[in-house]
């Protein structure tokens, strides 16, 4: 996987983020980890870093994140299990979640205070070296992977890469704005950079869109920068100082994204994902076009006005179930005083696994986990 000619060793991925716009499906398991037919967005992005040639994968991590370590450890009780039963065609894809080469850092970001704040706390793991970020939300399909484009740009340019995209004039307000050199070329100097104009004020419509190659002069401006909107460390100002010193290039990538941030991009990406998927594909295909789209929204639209109705929920509540239970209890009732619910019980959370957080960091705590094996 690895590409062998790539400089930046290094990848960066900010994943402390809470995934409100995907709740409740976010409330106890990271939005990182939602599937895209069959492999988690998280791995998704951990695979295009390593085709760009990544080899320590460094995760800003949050609350309710564990699963994501989890994802990339070693399972020696799965893996026994799929060979006993013969599969092995699943259990080369299990193991093959991490490369041998590779290896797993996991940082825990201390407070939500933003992109360039997930940036900073990456410094003791990344050095001086440069170093991609990758957001996990923007899913990008091309026939190079997204960040071994930029960094063929890095090695051209020696300067920072910033992966734009054009977007509707309109949206400007949801994205970091830059203002290029030459309008037309695929690679440009970016003159200027600023976060979610106003479609008024917006110096054009080419977007920042999840995938960076940063120098490691970024984390002397983000240690120094102020925080803007909400209070946070936003990525965006510390480029804009970074600019001030050196050179930052926008890179027009080729290939198709996904802002799998919001619930119709997430679902475009599945069904794009399924139908060119080599075992599922064709027959996904076929069902798509059985479909009666109307008869199906039809549907959707009475099932909602179902649910909207609370007519039945509060009969139910009033009449009881005609035993002689007094009307108006229902039938949960709280565990006892000093009795471990069924989420609690077996033990703590962390007994019985590989891998360790050894280190206490200025910016956040941290822990390495190698690829397989360890």
């Amino acid at each position: 996987m690895n590409s062998g000619r790539s400089m930046i060793r290094t990848a960066v991925f900010p994943v402390a983020g809470r995934g409100t716009r995907f709740l409740p499906a976010t409330k106890a398991s990271p939005k990182e980890m939602l599937p895209v037919v069959d492999k988690p967005l998280i791995q998704y992005a951990v695979e295009e870093a390593l085709t760009a040639g990544a080899q320590r994968l460094v995760f800003i991590t949050g609350a309710s994140k564990r699963a994501i370590e989890d994802h990339f450890d070693s399972d020696p009780e799965l893996e026994h299990m799929l060979e006993q039963q013969g599969k092995s065609d699943l259990l080369n894809q299990v193991r093959s979640v991490l490369p041998s080469y590779a290896s797993c850092i996991y940082i825990r970001q201390p407070a939500p205070l933003g992109l360039g704040h997930a940036v900073l706390c990456a410094q003791p793991a990344v050095g001086s070296e440069p170093f991609f970020v990758h957001l996990a939300d923007d899913l990008i399909r091309s026939k190079t992977a997204c960040l071994a484009q930029m960094a063929r740009v890095y090695e051209a340019k020696r300067a920072s890469v910033l992966g734009v995209q054009v977007i509707p004039p309109d949206e400007t307000d949801k994205y970091g704005i830059v203002e290029v050199e030459a309008d037309r070329s695929a690679t440009s100097r970016v003159r200027s950079i600023v976060e979610k104009p106003k479609p008024a004020v917006a110096p054009s419509n080419l977007a920042v869109v999840g995938r960076y190659v940063l120098s490691p002069a970024i984390f002397d401006h983000l240690e120094r920068v102020e925080r803007g909107a909400g209070g946070e460390i936003q990525l965006t100002d510390g480029i804009a100082a970074l600019m001030r010193e050196e050179a930052v290039y926008a890179h027009r990538f080729e290939g198709k994204r996904y802002d799998c941030g919001n619930k119709l991009g997430y679902l475009q990406a599945t069904v794009e994902y399924a139908l060119a998927h080599q075992a599922l594909g064709g027959e996904f295909r076929r069902y798509l076009l059985s479909l009666d789209v109307s008869e199906a929204a039809s549907d959707a639209r009475g099932s909602k006005a179902e649910m909207a109705t609370p007519q039945s929920a509060s009969t139910a509540a009033v009449t009881g179930d005609g035993g002689g239970r007094a009307p108006g209890k229902t039938s949960r009732s709280a565990p006892r005083r000093g009795v471990p619910s069924s989420a609690s019980r077996g033990g703590s959370s962390s007994g019985g696994r590989s891998g360790s957080r050894t280190e206490s960091r200025r910016k956040g705590s941290a822990g390495t986990r190698s690829g397989k094996g360890v």
